[in-house]
Order: structure tokens, then C-alpha cells, then sequence
């Protein structure tokens, strides 16, 4: 008997990275019911679109690595980080500085001060005026509190935001385009001051930061990497929880039938599970492919890089009913928004705390009759990392 050959996967040369970043589910959806595994000239890679084969990858990193020669985000944060790191060497690096990010820390440390910020941000916020959330509440805030876990608390919420901001645009720049760059290196020589800075006051004055953590351990991890770990959360411990919070209010605000419900079961928790699959902050995620293999019929050869994209897998049809729709009191919701396996996101359970449990009642218990001021003026955009990048509301 002949064995059955695996075709290649079917090469797409007309989606354009700037489609991608602009909208990109139409096309996923398209992609899930045609093309799930699917070669993207202008990506470079393979997308995988359907839930189970994105799980299936980020479970088995014996067979797709996450040590990916290909992908700028090397080049953007001038470090070989733990995002590509594979087994012990991964899991050495990514607990040096888990204490800071554990339930008991988040719960003794990290929600108190949250909480004190997030009264203070949102007790400036004019009452009776529209203003734009993202610049005034949700950027801020999340600077805020993440320069504190991560031990810079001198660092502005400017500076965390720029950083974050040239980091991402540089690990996202699979154009490899000059421009983010330069911006990523201008940004590494700031980030670098500042930790050297920090970590000479962290060992003569010890707190719970990661910083502190690392710099005063027994076995501590050499120091060029504990500054791409402190970047690495910089680069996304801003972005999840600003995204995921304002996609929660404008999810919230476009339903009031739901945000009452919410607010009458105390469901917080809910909403921000339902915001991040709806849409999740961390779009797409890049793996090598260390043998061939083959995914639903395509043969994937070694060598090639698949992209799995968490933001189709959160709107499987084979998961989810309308998973367009914002729709909190979901019978079920297993999305991957903060990923799967060894590398699934550090941060989940302090954006869970914060922006879940804390933000949104201070929020809605000071501005109550809060309400966009048009649906339509409000701009989503990226394609590795994704969220509105304006949402004008009248606080009432």
C-alpha cells in the first residue's frame, strides 16, 4: 500500500500585515472555515486559526519551540528572552521572578496598592465631561502598577508606556522595517539606566518587586537576564491589562442589559473572561517547527514557523456560539487568551485581580451612568498585540 503524501499547506500572497493589524477576523474567519493551516507570504509564516490545533502547539514545545530564530523580537529587545526559551533553561529564568507574581503576593502586596491607585486615577477623572480612557485611566494605571511589581517605581507612566509601546512595535515589526528599530534601541538604553539604577537600591533595601527578587537571590540568573525578563513584562504587562480593560467598558457599555446584570451578580470576573476572548490582547504567537509534522492534512516541514493566533482560537464556532458577540454569561468560555502550556502568561492572575476584581467596580461605582459617545469613533488596531487605541466616554 502507497502512504498517503501530505500536501503543503495552500500559500496565501495577497493578506497584507496592514489588513491584519487593521481587522483582522474577517479574514480568521474566513481562514477557519477554508484555510485553518495557511501559509501568509506578507507573515512569513504558517497561521494556524482553529482552536484545538493552536493548543495543540503551545502544549508540546518537544515539537514546536518557542526558540524561534526568525521572529524580531530578538532584535527589539536586544536579548535572547525567555518568550524564546525553551524547558529548563525557560522555566529557570521565568521563576526567578514568579514570587512576585503568585496569588499571595497579588493578594498582600499588589491588590492593596492597585487599589489605592486605581481610586486615585479614576477619583481625577472630570465628572460631567467626555474623555478619552485609554491616555487618561487605562494606560497610566497599568504603567502604574506594573513599574511597582517589577521594581521601578521611579520610572513616569510616560516612560512605562513609551518603553512598552517600542517594545511591542519592535517584536511586532515582521517587516523589519528600520524606524521601530531605532525607536526599541532608544528605549533598551533608557530601561537599561533605570534598572541598573534600581537594582543597586533593591539590594540595600530589599522589597516583593521581580527585581528585587532576582537581584537578591541565593542563585540568582545572570544579569543580562533579569533585564530581558523586567523587559519582557514591560513589553506586555502594560498592554494586557490597559487592552483588556477598555475592551471590558466598551463590551459593558455597548450592553447595559449585561453590564447591569453584572453589576447585580457582582459577575466582574466574567466580563473581563468574556473581554479578553473577545478580543485578546495577545493576538498571535509564533513557534518553530523542530521535526516535520503534519496539521489537519498539510504537511509542515522542519524549519518553518507556525503562528498560532489566539485571537481565532477565542472565536472557534466549534467553542462558541455568535463568538463576535460580547456575551459575559457564557455557558462555557476555555479561551486561550493568555495562552497555553509552558508559557502561559505570567501576568493572567494579576490582569484577573486588578482590572477583573478592582478596576471596573471603582469605575462603574463612580461613574454609574457612564456611556460611550459613539461606538463608531472608537479605533482597534494590531495584529500581534490588539485593543482600541482611543474609547471617548461621558462620565456621568
Amino acid at each position: 500500500m502507497t502512504a498517503t503524501i501530505a500536501n503543503p499547506a495552500p500559500l496565501d500572497e495577497t493578506i497584507t500585515i496592514d489588513e491584519l493589524t487593521r481587522d483582522p477576523y474577517p479574514l480568521y474567519r474566513q481562514m477557519r472555515a477554508e484555510r485553518p493551516v495557511l501559509r501568509v507570504k506578507s507573515v512569513g509564516r504558517t497561521l494556524l486559526t482553529k482552536a484545538a490545533d493552536c493548543k495543540m502547539v503551545k502544549d508540546n514545545p518537544a515539537l514546536f519551540s518557542s526558540d524561534d530564530p526568525n521572529t524580531p523580537m530578538k532584535r527589539a529587545f536586544l536579548a535572547h528572552t525567555l518568550m524564546r526559551k525553551d524547558g529548563e533553561e525557560h522555566m529557570r529564568e521565568r521563576m526567578a521572578m514568579m514570587p512576585a507574581f503568585l496569588p499571595k503576593t497579588i493578594q498582600n502586596h499588589w491588590a492593596p496598592l492597585y487599589t489605592k491607585y486605581a481610586e486615585e486615577y479614576v477619583g481625577r477623572l472630570p465628572r460631567g465631561e467626555v474623555v478619552d480612557l485609554f491616555p487618561a485611566l487605562a494606560g497610566p494605571l497599568a504603567a502604574r502598577i506594573l513599574a511597582e511589581i517589577m521594581g521601578v517605581p521611579d520610572a513616569s507612566d510616560e516612560e512605562m508606556q513609551r518603553w512598552s509601546q517600542a517594545l511591542i512595535d519592535g517584536a511586532g515589526n515582521f517587516g523589519w522595517r528600520d524606524e521601530p528599530f531605532a525607536v526599541s534601541d532608544q528605549a533598551n538604553s533608557e530601561m537599561d539606566a533605570c534598572l541598573e539604577r534600581n537594582a543597586a537600591r533593591l539590594k540595600a533595601d530589599p522589597d516583593a518587586s521581580a527585581l528585587s527578587i532576582m537581584v537578591n537571590s541565593d542563585k540568582p540568573i545572570a544579569w543580562s537576564q533579569m533585564v530581558s525578563n523586567v523587559k519582557i513584562a514591560i513589553g506586555g504587562g502594560i498592554n494586557e491589562p490597559r487592552d483588556s480593560a477598555l475592551t471590558e467598558i466598551f463590551g459593558l457599555l455597548t450592553n447595559p442589559d449585561q453590564l447591569e446584570e453584572v453589576k447585580r451578580q457582582d459577575a466582574w470576573g466574567k466580563a473581563f473572561e468574556e473581554a479578553v476572548r473577545w478580543c485578546a490582547p495577545i493576538q498571535a504567537s509564533s513557534r518553530l517547527v523542530l521535526e516535520d509534522t503534519e496539521i489537519r492534512g498539510c504537511h509542515i516541514p522542519r524549519g518553518d514557523t507556525v503562528m498560532t493566533i489566539q485571537a481565532s482560537a477565542c472565536h472557534d464556532e466549534d467553542l462558541y456560539e455568535a463568538p463576535e458577540r460580547y456575551i459575559v454569561f457564557r455557558d462555557k468560555n476555555p479561551h486561550q487568551a493568555f495562552g497555553s502550556g509552558p508559557h502561559h502568561c505570567a501576568g493572567a492572575h494579576v490582569a484577573r485581580r486588578t482590572v477583573g476584581a478592582i478596576l471596573m467596580p471603582v469605575l462603574f461605582d463612580r461613574f454609574p451612568n457612564m456611556e460611550l459617545v459613539d461606538p463608531a469613533m472608537v479605533t482597534w488596531q494590531g495584529f500581534g498585540f490588539r485593543g482600541p487605541i482611543n474609547l471617548p466616554v461621558r462620565l456621568n
